[in-house]
């Protein structure tokens, strides 16, 4: 979805595209035009196999377990946490962005908040939504290839309703630590700030066969949390702010990933200074 085309939802019957308004009458259209906009509303689950549909909540399950089982012995040390805490002390609502690399502890650290997150309906997503649910996320359905703008749509309507939300920003298919726009146009949309974040382990292991380098924890390892300074996109920022906001979301994103993915060989004069610039206690190592 290209970033030009950011939701300014002003009711619940017309979409405001950046350049072209868009009823949402156009979604029973049969032309190619009709068509590219569908497939940002079709949110129906594909047909799969029995097989595959025999797998989800036995897949759920074992993650869910894992996800249990580990994330209580992790040892989290917060790096700029505190600022999802200030922005809902103000009255905000959070638009979290971190890679998908991250989501296991992500999860585990941030679990029953009622942060929505937007999920996939295909069937990564559909055993997915079943973990995430489990811990207390919310989800809405949607992704970058199908169904983004309904799942936008939803997650606005949760904005409004005093909800955090969240983006696994670079998902659900890669490529790896690229940030789609998602964020961004949500954030002009409703006003409230996109904080990024990272978490890096200290002992994990990463899937390198997987696209996103998932990396799972090992039990009982160190894990730091970091938060950067939010990001605001104005309500009425053209086109030129918006790229602008992307690429500092991007490169911001990129910053909290090397400080947390190298933060267990920094050097302690080095994490002394970075724990100052972020806001944090110094730390007995």
């Amino acid at each position: 979805m290209a970033i030009d085309m950011l939701l300014d939802i002003r009711d619940s019957n017309r979409i405001h595209l950046y350049y072209n308004e868009v009823s949402n009458a156009s979604q029973t259209g049969v032309g190619r035009e009709d068509a590219a906009v569908n497939i940002h509303f079709d949110t129906r689950l594909p047909e799969l196999s029995r097989w595959r549909r025999a797998q989800i909540p036995v897949i759920a399950a074992l993650v869910s377990g894992a996800l249990r089982a580990i994330g209580p012995t992790i040892q989290f040390e917060p790096l700029g946490a505190w600022r999802y805490e200030a922005a809902r002390a103000r009255g905000e609502c959070v638009i979290a962005a971190f890679w998908h690399r991250c989501i296991f502890p992500a999860i585990w650290y941030y679990r029953g908040r009622g942060i929505v997150v937007m999920n996939t309906t295909n069937f990564d997503g559909q055993w997915t939504r079943r973990v995430i649910e489990g811990v207390g996320f919310g989800t809405a359905q949607g992704s970058s290839t199908r169904g983004g703008l309904s799942g936008l749509m939803e997650m606005a309507r949760r904005l409004e309703a005093g909800a955090d939300v969240a983006f696994t920003i670079d998902g659900p298919r890669g490529p790896r630590y690229v940030a789609k726009p998602g964020a961004v146009m949500l954030a002009r949309r409703s006003g409230q700030p996109i904080i990024m974040l990272h978490i890096g382990v200290e002992n994990g292991r990463t899937l390198e066969k997987t696209w996103d380098h998932f990396q799972i924890p090992r039990p009982f390892t160190r894990a730091v949390v970091v938060v950067a300074p939010p990001i605001y996109v104005p309500r009425d920022a053209d086109s030129t702010v918006t790229h602008q906001k992307q690429n500092e979301m991007q490169k911001t994103l990129e910053r909290v990933r090397d400080i947390a993915e190298s933060w267990y060989h920094t050097s302690p004069e080095e994490k002394a200074r970075l724990r100052e610039e972020f806001g944090e206690p110094p730390a007995r190592e």
